[in-house]
């Protein structure tokens, strides 16, 4: 697919994969809606990307995914600025050192990189049909973990950071595959990526970026891949005419990999979804 005058939205789009992803459909002409957390720190990083690439159609919408209300707020300024929209990178990511709970009763993790960007997809499905043929790219992860469905918000367990991480991440995987059988046939594809292990900020200043990551930053931080590296994987799922039809899928590097064993099961996708509906009041529209 040509990107050339096409819009795409890009979440945690300031900082790391979602600024080289930004700033790689910038370059090929896109229009590329920005969004970010931090007025200041998404600006800087837009205007940078604008100078950079010389392409003046970047926009930054601001919003907290942790807060439902944000993400509803988020989904109806796209709508108002992009009727059409030709293409979805649900990116942002972060881990939380303790378990803490958002406005809507959610564990943190689970809020900003399952539920969001599953109330935010269903909420902009209208606009990507209506720019079919149009695709959807979610962020996911590479550990063959499960999904405590019981307890996904973690009220009956000891919070451990990287478990909700993962869990949270799989759930990435799950929504992908239930989602690629909800709108077979309406010209939406959507697929999962595993970005590869590159040098990131993950969790930022208020979440995971504490002792550990500094610590595996000095040790191994040299031997990482840069985000642009990462970002070639999803802008390949974004515009390779290969993949065009391909849906409900997880990628590696430009090809099809395994699934979790549990993601590879209908039951527990619809599951995961229905869950995820509960928990985002998706039928709130």
């Amino acid at each position: 697919m040509d990107l050339k005058d096409k819009t795409a939205l890009v979440t945690g789009a300031n900082s790391g994969l979602g600024k080289a992803i930004s700033r790689a459909l910038a370059a090929r002409g896109a229009r590329v809606l920005m969004v970010a957390r931090d007025p200041e720190r998404g600006e800087q990083a837009r205007a940078e990307l604008e100078a950079a690439t010389g392409n003046e159609r970047l926009e930054l919408l601001i919003a907290d995914l942790k807060s439902q209300a944000q993400v509803r707020r988020l989904a109806e300024e796209v709508k108002e600025r992009a009727p059409a929209l030709d293409m979805l990178v649900n990116n942002a990511g972060t881990a939380f050192p303790k378990r803490c709970i958002t406005e809507d009763g959610i564990e943190c993790t689970l809020a900003v990189n399952h539920l969001a960007p599953f109330l935010l997809t269903n909420l902009l499905l209208e606009s990507l049909k209506a720019a079919a043929p149009a695709r959807i790219v979610n962020v996911g992860t590479r550990i063959n973990y499960s999904m405590e469905l019981g307890d996904l918000n973690w009220e009956g367990r000891s919070f451990r950071m990287m478990r909700a991480y993962v869990e949270s991440k799989l759930g990435m995987l799950h929504f992908t595959r239930e989602l690629a059988k909800r709108i077979k046939g309406t010209g939406v594809t959507v697929n999962c990526v595993f970005p590869g292990v590159f040098k990131s900020n993950l969790g930022g200043t208020d979440g995971a970026q504490g002792f550990f990551w500094k610590a595996v930053s000095l040790l191994v931080g040299w031997a990482l891949a840069q985000p642009e590296k990462a970002a070639e994987r999803v802008i390949y799922l974004l515009e390779s005419p290969e993949v065009a039809d391909v849906s409900g899928e997880y990628f590696g590097d430009c090809e099809i990999i395994s699934l979790p064993a549990q993601v590879g099961e209908p039951a527990a996708n619809a599951r995961v979804w229905e869950i995820s509906e509960r928990l985002a009041n998706l039928d709130e529209g």
